[in-house]
Formats: C-alpha cells, sequence, structure tokens
C-alpha cells in the first residue's frame, strides 16, 4: 500500500478517497489482482488499459468499483517510480500494520516519502507531515537512524531549524550532501529558505522529465480511443 491511505496508517493524514497499490508485476500477481478487482466490480476509467507492459513502463492504471458500498473508491495500480528501488527491495523495507486480524503491507515510511516527492503541490505539505509524525512517534528516544532521516528528508525550514539546533552535531556531518543544514548551523535562514526552494525545484524538474515520455504516450493512447 502506498498514497493516501499510506499517510493515514503513519499519522500524517486523516482521510483518503482513494486506494494506491504497488505490485510486483508477475502472471500470478496479475492473476490474484484481476480477480480481486473483479469482486469489486472495478472497471478501468482512464488510460493506460490494465496491461503488464504499460505497468512496467511506469504507468499507473486506474480503476473505479461500482459496489454501493465501496462509494466510488478510486484503486490505482503502479509497480514502477520514480526515486525509489525496485518493488523487491521495496517488499524488503516494507513497514506491516495490524488492523482488526488484517495485516496490511506499506512502503516504508522512507519510500512512500520518495514516491510523493513530485511535481504537484499538494505531496509536498504530506511529505513533511510524514517526516514530523515520524518525529513525533520518536522524539523522546532519538535514535541515529531516525535523526539522519529527519534532517535529510524534512522541506519544512522552520521544523528543519528546529531540527538542526536540537542535533547540531549529525547536521555537521550531513552537512556536505545537504548544504542547507549548514547554513541553518550559521544562523542563515533567509539563505536556507532559497537552498530548500532549489532543492525542491531539482527534485520536481526530474519528475517532470520521468513523466514526460508517459505523459506523451497518454496522449497517444487517449487519441486513439
Amino acid at each position: 500500500m502506498m498514497g493516501g491511505q499510506a499517510c493515514v496508517l503513519y499519522g500524517a493524514a486523516e482521510f483518503s478517497r482513494d486506494l494506491d497499490l504497488a505490485i510486483q508485476v508477475d502472471e500470478e500477481n496479475l492473476f490474484s489482482l484481476g480477480k480481486a478487482l473483479a469482486e469489486l466490480n472495478a472497471t478501468v476509467i482512464a488510460v493506460p488499459p490494465f496491461e503488464r507492459k504499460y505497468l512496467e513502463r511506469g504507468h499507473a492504471v486506474h480503476f473505479r468499483s461500482h459496489l454501493p458500498e465501496m462509494h466510488r473508491l478510486r484503486i490505482d495500480i503502479m509497480t514502477r517510480m520514480r526515486g525509489v528501488d525496485s518493488f523487491e527491495i521495496l517488499w524488503e523495507r516494507r513497514t506491516s500494520f495490524t488492523i482488526e486480524n488484517l495485516e496490511l503491507d506499506l512502503l516504508s515510511i522512507g519510500d512512500l516519502i520518495a514516491a510523493k516527492r513530485t511535481q504537484r503541490d499538494k505531496d509536498w505539505p504530506m511529505t513533511n507531515r510524514l517526516v514530523e509524525a515520524h518525529y513525533l512517534a520518536n522524539a523522546e528516544k532519538p535514535d541515529e537512524p531516525s535523526i539522519r532521516f529527519w534532517l535529510t528528508e524534512s522541506f519544512d525550514l522552520s521544523f528543519l531549524s528546529s531540527l538542526v539546533e536540537r542535533f547540531p552535531v549529525q547536521s555537521g556531518e550531513l552537512s556536505e550532501s545537504r548544504p542547507v543544514l549548514a547554513t541553518l548551523l550559521q544562523k542563515q535562514t533567509e539563505r536556507a529558505r532559497t537552498q530548500l526552494q532549489e532543492e525542491r525545484r531539482s527534485i520536481e524538474l526530474a519528475d517532470e522529465a520521468y513523466w514526460a515520455p508517459l505523459i506523451k504516450e497518454l496522449h497517444q493512447l487517449r487519441t486513439k480511443t
């Protein structure tokens, strides 16, 4: 599980209408998924069609459930995402939750953040909330990996400034790979703001470049239908 529902389980969101799933693409999985979608009376609602080749190229396939009790639940399926590792590695790093005897497997919080770092403005506040939710859950007894995770992943200037103040040693150690930390150690807030904007823009440009050929292919598919 990924997307908004995963953010809810990590404590960074209150509600999500959609269900986003990352799957391993093989014949057995696709067959099982097809059966599950049929039970949900779910149909494809946009291009591309539900075919292995589109998932392997990085497209999302979009479904809508027509069961009355699902309230037109939208289900998005992906197998390949920009900025994250292969499914096999994602599976090894997954986080599992058990809710009412139902086990749910989620992208690790780090992988979820990487997957949600896109060119869409609405995704950035959520990634910051994921970092902050992880901090709140572990702030009393922070371990070294968590500290480095917070310092590396936060894009909220105020929160990042407080982290640098609390963890100056780790901030200094990470400043070569993330210069904004050195800037905040020097109390240069406005310069740090600019550096964060530049970091974000670099990620957005990478996302635009990744999606450009996929969007072109989607446009071609739409014109054929």
